[in-house]
């Protein structure tokens, strides 16, 4: 997990220095796209973190989520309705931050800052009286 990390402070670093720059056309195919990856991203980490990754699931949803976002904006480009993509935002967001608040509660688990369902403080084992 820490190689995600350093990864993406790498990326952002690299981003931050890097002088290239995107043409304002394109700033909404790109913001949806980071977008679409971030889902994407905070999908594959929560199911990682409850033992259900699988690559070709998460390859192909990295995939899928960024071409139908650009197909969202490219849709909203050619029918005159600039405001379409507000749509893969809000969908795509919602998502986002559902998983990042899984992924927040499993790593609190995890870390024993937030105990499971159905454990009481202080049990220690079976308890039955007889």
């Amino acid at each position: 997990m820490w190689i995600i990390l350093v990864g993406l402070i790498a990326g952002v670093f690299a981003g931050l220095i890097s002088p290239f720059t995107f043409p304002v056309f394109y700033a909404r195919y790109l913001s949806i796209a980071v977008l679409a990856a971030l889902d994407t991203a905070f999908g594959g980490l929560r199911s990682s973190l409850e033992g259900t990754y699988d690559n070709g699931i998460f390859i192909t949803g990295f995939f899928t989520n960024a071409l139908l976002a650009a197909g969202l904006v490219y849709l909203g480009d050619r029918v005159g309705v600039e405001n379409l993509y507000l749509a893969g935002v809000a969908a795509m967001g919602i998502r986002m931050f559902n998983n990042l608040g899984i992924i927040r509660r499993a790593l609190f688990t995890q870390w024993g800052l937030l105990r499971k369902k159905g454990t009481q403080a202080g049990a220690v084992g079976n308890s039955s009286k007889s």
